[in-house]
């Protein structure tokens, strides 16, 4: 039998439709749920979205859009950086060229950086599900912090449309560092 360290938690996110997921958690402990809103990232569909990047190839037949090489996505306070972004969107749901695409998810990998504000995520790749409305972060070392408080683990996922999270340690353990001083004062 294996046991499995994880922490839940609640998060709120921001998914663009180029694909910027966000996420961000709250205070908890090894092993034990604990709920939070985190106001600083929420849905927005209604912002311009900035994209960068080396190279972009776009494969209409195949339904999709590779960003290679410092690739930059922007939208609002919400900034996403990989080496690599591969949008895949829906067969006759519009084109990337045509800011029209129904995208369905979207891939990035090499040294996944992502920032909101004070809230950000580090992870080697990253899914996006529009369609499931889910996030996942994965790596040899996930890390998620806000301020001080930084969080670890190797697997984040994220159903965004109700903000439910999950950390886990793939074998090992899930790592927390809380900041008494990050707690709100009364």
């Amino acid at each position: 039998m294996s046991v499995t360290s994880t922490v839940s938690f609640k998060v709120s996110a921001t998914l663009a439709a180029a694909g910027i997921g966000a996420l961000m958690i709250a205070s908890g402990a090894l092993a034990q749920a604990t709920s939070s809103r985190m106001k600083g990232m929420q849905l927005s569909n209604d912002k311009p979205i900035q994209i960068e990047s080396d190279k972009l190839e776009i494969k209409d037949p195949e339904s999709k859009a590779i960003f290679t090489g410092n690739v930059k996505v922007v939208q609002g306070t919400t900034t996403l950086q990989a080496g690599s972004m591969t949008v895949f969107y829906k067969t006759g749901g519009g084109t990337i060229s045509g800011g029209n695409a129904d995208i369905d998810r979207i891939e990035v990998s090499k040294q996944v950086f992502l920032n909101s504000g004070v809230q950000q995520a580090t992870a080697d790749t990253g899914s996006f599900d529009l369609t499931r409305q889910t996030l996942v972060l994965k790596g040899d070392k996930v890390v998620l912090s806000e301020g001080k408080n930084v969080f670890v683990g190797c697997q984040l996922n994220v159903q965004m449309d109700t903000g439910e999270a999950q950390l886990e340690a793939c074998g090992g353990r899930v790592q927390i560092q809380l900041d008494p001083q990050s707690r709100k004062q009364n």
